[in-house]
């Protein structure tokens, strides 16, 4: 076997990478929550859309610079080799490979049912929903690995049978929101005036961060996508800016629906509900397919990532069992078995999504914490180095792309931390202590990262002894 990509997608297929991995679940899963989390403020919710979209172009740009100078095997991953060398490197990639993609895939296969059952009528944390994705999690990734040609093409139709339904509410939502006074109304009422602006906004940016997160997925194609210097670079700043302005307007289009207090006690259907009120109930209905597929979109490109992941490490003859992880088919130019890996380890994190966060009581106790949003957190931490180190080391970039730029990043990086340590440390232990409870997910979570990366120091450091021997 083989351990080299091809070069066999093009700038189109990068955009859509970027654009259809982001597009898709967040903005129908997190929307309600972000006006839940806001009191129903929607001036604030918008506010907390803007900054979590400002942190993301802000650190893809950063990249992309990065991206005009190295390019290896998986994005991300070569940054932080070029940067701060193959130690982090390997951690970055473990990271990626045992919780950043995982975690997220396992939510997406569990979202991407959750709006078909909604659809259908079914229950969302039922065993026909559990088993829906079960089923969509294995067929997602047979078919990046196995088919990668039609995987790529997938994407590409996906991401644009997704924008349908959104430009949709958001030009005919505002529309109509204008001509009946509901969208003034939703702007300038407050359901819960409870909320304090401060927490709300803090755990409203939170939520942001799954709606806007995947679009680091599109530097893991670098070694397969043509002119990558140019082409990546250039698929990051307008795929991000391109999400930015479709969530906005989405968002203001929901608003001209129903009314924010319909949207916050709708849960899973307030989407639906507003799509009925706007289009009627069968154009709702139709439309809502639309999201269902531009959600199947967005777990396929988390998966083109998480499917090459563990790849990324063996190809450096690092982690567990390299020269098994880095093969690459012929048949399909695709790792095959850092695929099968990814699928493995990706149920492996549904199951813990399932007992943590669907039912209850929660089977992890104090470990029960939300997977869809802390490990996204985790890894602005992690580029926080690799943004220093860019000031440092990147020669000959200039006052704007050498120093400014990694400043914003690191800024909106520490923002998103700051913002999760509250949302997920300081107001959950208010709010357990006022009850006479603890509760502390930041901390468990914590825990478990730190498991997780001792496990992978410890086949890093077997791996070197292992060299030293033979040598």
């Amino acid at each position: 076997m083989s351990n080299q990509l091809n070069k066999k997608y093009g700038l189109f297929m990068a955009i859509c990478t970027v654009v259809g991995t982001v597009i898709g679940s967040g903005v129908f899963f997190k929307a309600e929550k972000i006006l839940t989390e806001t009191g129903g403020n929607l001036p604030v919710g918008i506010l907390a859309w803007f900054i979590g979209g400002l942190i993301m172009v802000s650190c893809a740009y950063a990249f992309s610079i990065l991206a005009t100078r190295h390019e290896k095997v998986s994005g991300v991953v070569d940054y932080a080799e070029a940067t701060l060398g193959k130690k982090y490197a390997y951690f970055m990639g473990w990271f990626l490979a045992l919780f950043y993609y995982p975690t997220l895939i396992s939510v997406l296969a569990w979202v991407s049912s959750r709006y078909l059952c909604v659809l259908i009528g079914w229950e969302i944390t039922g065993p026909q929903c559990m088993t829906i994705s079960g089923v969509v999690l294995i067929v997602v990734f047979m078919m990046n690995a196995l088919a990668p040609v039609i995987a790529g093409k997938f994407q590409v139709s996906t991401t644009i049978i997704k924008l349908i339904p959104l430009f949709l509410m958001a030009i005919g939502g505002t529309i109509k929101g204008l001509s009946n006074g509901l969208l003034i109304e939703n702007f300038t009422t407050v359901v819960n005036s409870d909320v304090s602006m401060a927490s709300g906004l803090f755990k409203a940016v939170v939520a942001t961060a799954f709606a806007y997160e995947g679009w680091i997925v599109a530097t893991t194609i670098n070694a397969e996508l043509k002119d990558a210097k140019k082409n990546l670079p250039r698929a990051l700043v307008i795929g991000t800016l391109v999400i930015v302005a479709v969530y906005i307007v989405y968002y203001i289009g929901l608003a001209g629906g129903i009314t924010n207090e319909q949207m916050m006690q709708g849960g899973e259907k307030g989407a639906r509900i507003a799509f009925s009120a706007v289009f009627s109930n069968f154009a709702g209905t139709l439309l809502f397919v639309f999201v269902v597929i531009s959600c199947l979109g967005t777990l396929n490109g988390l998966t083109l990532g998480g499917a090459r992941a563990i790849h990324a490490i063996a190809s450096r003859n690092m982690g567990p069992c390299p020269n098994i992880f880095k093969q690459v088919d012929p048949a399909t130019n695709m790792p095959g078995n850092s695929s099968l890996f990814g699928l493995l380890i990706s149920a492996l994190w549904l199951l813990f999504f399932y007992g943590s966060q669907l039912d209850s009581p929660a089977w992890f106790g104090f470990f029960s914490y939300d997977s869809s949003e802390l490990p996204i957190i985790t890894t602005y931490g992690m580029y926080i180095p690799i943004f220093v180190s860019m000031m440092v080391k990147e020669k000959g970039l200039g006052i704007w792309k050498g120093k400014i730029a990694p400043i914003l990043a690191i800024l909106g990086s520490i923002f998103m931390i700051v913002a999760a340590v509250f949302a997920h440390g300081v107001y959950p232990y208010l709010e357990a202590k006022a009850n006479g409870e603890f509760s502390l997910p930041v901390l468990f979570y914590l825990i478990t990262y730190a498991v997780i990366m001792l496990i992978g120091w410890y086949f890093m450091k077997n791996r070197t002894k292992s060299k030293g021997k033979k040598k």
